[in-house]
């Protein structure tokens, strides 16, 4: 069965998405620890992230630099923060998550966003992308 992630990929699943090409996919969460916070994900069914094969995974991450920079652009934070937690989805994926410092990469603080704020988030990280 696909995971959640693989239906979003496959637009059987809407998301907010930032960008894509060919093998990745960035979009945003619908439980945001901070407005701003995306995931990235490799297009292709992999459950856990430290079975990328090395080009997979040093490309994910080039691939999240990309996207972190926009969303520095756009959202007010000290940093965006990267966590891989690879728990929740059986989907290798990168959290990007606007910080104002280390504590702020805590999912008890992840709120179920409303979907026009994250439709105007994504379009406004879109703008910031180079």
């Amino acid at each position: 069965m696909p995971t959640l992630f693989t239906r979003i990929v496959n637009g059987e699943i809407p998301c907010h998405k930032i960008c894509e090409d060919d093998r990745f996919l960035a979009f945003l969460d619908i439980r945001p620890i901070n407005p701003g916070h995306a995931l990235v994900i490799p297009k292709k069914e992999i459950d856990y992230f430290f079975d990328l094969d090395d080009v997979m995974m040093a490309s994910i991450m080039v691939y999240a630099k990309k996207v972190a920079r926009a969303i520095k652009k756009t959202v007010e934070c000290r940093r965006v923060g990267v966590m891989v937690a690879g728990i929740e989805v059986p989907h290798a994926h990168v959290h990007l998550v606007p910080i104002q410092s280390v504590g702020d990469l805590n999912f008890a603080n992840a709120k179920l966003a409303d979907d026009k704020d994250l439709a105007q988030m994504a379009d406004k990280i879109r703008k910031n992308l180079k």
